[in-house]
């Protein structure tokens, strides 16, 4: 048989061998009482068991191998963190096991207990032919209360690992919640292609020197085209170089280093999304906006959430061009309602559910969660499999939690930590 330590963990956890009549290798009767806790971290695989080994009860830890050998060949001989191992479950017994003190270690062997057809599934399922997902022939099948259930719990598990870099971010700010807000929707408004300079842009531009400037424009304007590295060259139309000449003086006042214009794409991309665009507009939120976190903490609907960048109102220069100095037809640019949506996916949510979690207030976590179940499901290559596949996929509560699915679980084949796997496997 062809299977991994996780196929082994799998069967004891939810215990899918036979229990009739069972018996270590020493031929003493077993009663299994609890399989104790799964363990993800140092020492045995499973914590707090609890078995009969004759006509004694014990309660102690129980440790998993494909073969008795390999607790000599893992070091467990040696080791005293494994000394108050109960049980040691294998599939394959092929050497009698020791303690550190020359005690025996009772062990069970599963060869024989494991149905045919449990394994058949299991193969299947990790070593099938499959394309897209190791499921892909049985997900539609899995009933929406397990999906729900799963779909929610990664997202959840999605949030947290991302809030991390909130709270790093955070950390460096010295607590402000603004700065670091304002950095993260800089780096948003990149949408991936330009994320890094914008980002990079935001750091080199504190919040406290725009404030001070926030009733001239044009000097916010200048701030944020200088620090992007694009008021460098000589410039021919009047508005880059009044923006160049307000950013020759206040970089000197301010002792600011622009960031490299090379970190900036334009190649590939639709002129509506040029990074030029892209600080046009995020210049004029920066105009409009106050303290615009604290605003986003405030509003409690999708609707209000989306007026906050909707309608902003860019310099007028933009309407008929796209980079400085080459003029274009006439053409809105205000952020699209798709951009807005993708802003309030990437950051609003987050910062909700980071703020949420980090100071313990629980209905902020939930305001997150409600928002994703508000703004319409991402389209992607992922989101079009899944669909393809029979998955309903109607929110970004939904495609959120897909990616995480598909980028975790999925593509590593981790089909015995997953929700969806387990329902799969499982007997009837």
């Amino acid at each position: 048989m062809l299977f991994t330590e996780d196929f082994l963990h799998y069967v004891w956890k939810f215990r899918l061998f036979d229990r009739i009549n069972l018996r270590t290798t020493a031929d003493e009767e077993l009663e299994v009482y609890s399989v104790g806790l799964h363990n993800s971290h140092a020492g045995p695989d499973f914590q707090n068991a609890r078995i009969r080994i004759g006509e004694t009860t014990w309660a102690g830890n129980a440790e998993l191998h494909l073969s008795s050998s390999d607790w000599q060949r893992h070091g467990h001989t040696s080791d005293n963190a494994y000394d108050n191992v109960i049980l040691h479950v294998v599939y394959r017994d092929d050497e009698p096991l020791f303690r550190t003190d020359g005690r025996k270690v009772p062990t069970l062997e599963l060869k024989d207990r494991i149905s045919p057809d449990l394994y058949n599934r299991y193969h299947n399922l990790v070593f099938g032919n499959q394309t897209i997902i190791p499921c892909e022939a049985s997900i539609a099948t899995v009933d929406g209360l397990t999906m729900q259930n799963w779909l929610t719990r990664i997202l959840v598990e999605r949030l947290e690992k991302r809030s991390e870099a909130v709270i790093a971010a955070l950390a460096v700010n010295r607590g402000d919640w603004e700065e670091t807000f304002y950095q993260f929707l800089s780096a948003n408004f990149g949408f991936k292609t330009n994320a890094l300079p914008f980002e990079l842009m935001a750091k080199s531009l504190p919040q406290s020197i725009l404030a001070k400037n926030k009733n001239n424009p044009m000097q916010i304007e200048a701030l944020i085209f200088g620090q992007a590295g694009f008021l460098k060259d000589d410039l021919q139309d009047e508005y880059p170089r009044s923006l160049k000449k307000e950013y020759d003086y206040l970089s000197k006042k301010y002792s600011l280093q622009p960031v490299e214009n090379h970190l900036w794409k334009f190649l590939r991309m639709r002129p509506q999304n040029f990074p030029t665009i892209r600080l046009a507009q995020f210049a004029a939120l920066v105009i409009q906006s106050n303290h615009l976190f604290s605003k986003v903490l405030e509003v409690r609907d999708v609707k209000g959430l989306r007026d906050l960048f909707t309608d902003i109102k860019i310099n007028e220069y933009w309407e008929t061009h796209y980079r400085f100095d080459k003029e274009s037809k006439p053409a809105g640019k205000s952020l699209g309602h798709a951009s807005i949506d993708t802003i309030l996916l990437n950051t609003v949510v987050l910062f909700l559910f980071s703020y949420g979690r980090h100071l313990q207030l629980q209905h902020f976590v939930s305001r997150a969660l409600k928002l994703l179940e508000n703004i319409p499901a991402e389209q992607n290559n992922i989101t079009a499999d899944f669909a393809n596949l029979g998955v309903n996929i109607n929110t970004a509560f939904e495609s959120q939690a897909l990616l995480e699915l598909k980028n975790t679980y999925c593509d590593y084949k981790k089909c015995l930590q997953c929700g969806v796997g387990i329902k799969i496997l499982k007997p009837c």
